[in-house]
């Protein structure tokens, strides 16, 4: 195999995870996280016969597009290791010629849930961690069974959410999020910056790193934590009801919060609907960063998978080219274009309101858009995509008198 470059915080991480059965890679975006820990990975399937590892994401095909189009083929070139390796589309596995499996999965249904929960991994890779619930992290936990002679490895990776998602009880605060201690052997945690990557980064990225706004520049470029600095939501009003199989729901909506390029903002795309009694949820979270037609492919996902009634999508972000974009990949969805007339706190106020009341519940945990209600601060947040566009589908459902807070389009 080829001699890959590593950077010096990749070499500090590889030996993490080869002293450590539990590692966290934390950080800003593009610090070589997700690389070094494929390489590790590869690396494993390749020395060890016979062995199945799993690289797991909140949804499937931000797995497929992140993992498998993205960064596998630059690790597989970068190792020479392209006779040795096959990757099934179908199934989303790499089968290499020793025996040994890589498998690619999202837990965004319960087949695929059930496939994973019915097999036992030698490693488990939770990239973009902040995205998975404790509940659902703990059961993938259970699938960690190593063959003889091989150590079982957990590796998580993430740029740092808030302090209150479990990896940082888990890895700082040392207590589980029930409140065991956590063991002082086998938990380690390595930052990894893009300062720490520089080599492998352009100037233009770094660029549009340094013109993020407050708490997006702390996560991001700087791989801090935030805490809950907003006045809109409190964490006591998030409730759940993980039972929505048995739920019927009058209507179901898709917000949208457009971007218009890969490299800026995360395109939000939150699915809710409203119960015939009245409640409302929170179903599911497919924001993802990606250029328009690939955010498009999602929301459209969305709506497909949830059989929603419409899409509400912010106009006010390029106009009619989002009706254009959506439609442009999928004219069977149900578009309608909304305006933002008034500030996002004004927008936001009544959905908080519907929380506040306890008339809104998720169907489980989902911490990146829980963290964007709690921590809102617009003087230093200028655009929190999930909140957004759960607002746009909230309202859309709600009784809420839209004119008085959007305009029409």
């Amino acid at each position: 195999m080829s001699k890959v470059i590593k950077t010096e915080k990749q070499k500090i991480a590889l030996r993490a995870i080869s002293d450590n059965n539990y590692t966290l890679l934390e950080g800003g975006s593009r610090s070589g996280k997700t690389f070094i820990v494929l390489y590790g990975i590869l690396a494993r399937a390749t020395l060890k016969n016979n062995t199945n590892h799993l690289i797991v994401r909140h949804h499937l095909s931000h797995a497929r597009m992140s993992i498998c189009q993205q960064t596998m083929p630059k690790v597989v070139s970068a190792m020479g290791a392209e006779g040795a390796i096959e990757f099934n589309r179908s199934s989303s596995i790499y089968k290499l010629t020793n025996g040994s499996q890589i498998w690619v999965h999202g837990l965004d249904d319960k087949e695929r849930a059930e496939k994973i929960l019915g097999n036992e991994f030698d490693t488990i890779f939770m990239n973009e961690a902040s995205q998975i619930g404790y509940d659902t992290a703990e059961l993938l936990m259970t699938r960690l069974n190593p063959s003889k002679g091989i150590r079982g490895k957990l590796i998580i990776d993430y740029n740092p959410p808030s302090v209150h998602h479990w990896g940082y009880k888990i890895f700082h605060t040392r207590k589980f999020p029930d409140g065991r201690p956590v063991p002082e052997a086998d938990y380690a945690v390595v930052k990894m910056n893009p300062a720490d990557n520089l080599e492998n980064l352009s100037e233009q990225y770094l660029e549009i790193l340094n013109g993020l706004s407050g708490n997006k520049k702390k996560r991001f470029l700087d791989g801090e934590y935030t805490d809950d600095t907003g006045s809109l939501w409190k964490r006591n009003w998030i409730k759940y009801n993980k039972d929505t199989d048995q739920i019927i729901f009058k209507r179901i909506a898709v917000g949208v919060d457009p971007t218009g390029t890969k490299t800026g903002d995360e395109a939000g795309i939150i699915v809710a609907g409203v119960a015939s009694n009245g409640e409302y949820y929170i179903l599911d979270d497919y924001s993802l960063h990606g250029t328009p037609k690939e955010w498009a492919e999602e929301v459209s996902t969305a709506y497909h998978t949830w059989k929603a009634d419409i899409v509400v999508a912010e106009k006010n972000f390029g106009g009619d080219m989002v009706e254009y974009t959506l439609k442009n990949v999928d004219k069977s969805m149900n578009v309608k274009l909304v305006t933002a007339t008034r500030g996002k706190i004004i927008r936001a106020e009544p959905i908080s309101a519907l929380y506040e009341k306890g008339q809104v519940y998720h169907r489980k945990e989902f911490p990146e858009l829980e963290d964007e209600y709690c921590m809102y601060d617009e003087s230093v947040t200028v655009s929190p995509n999930r909140l957004d566009a759960s607002v746009w589908a909230l309202t859309e459902l709600s009784d809420i008198r839209k004119e008085a807070f959007f305009g029409r389009a």
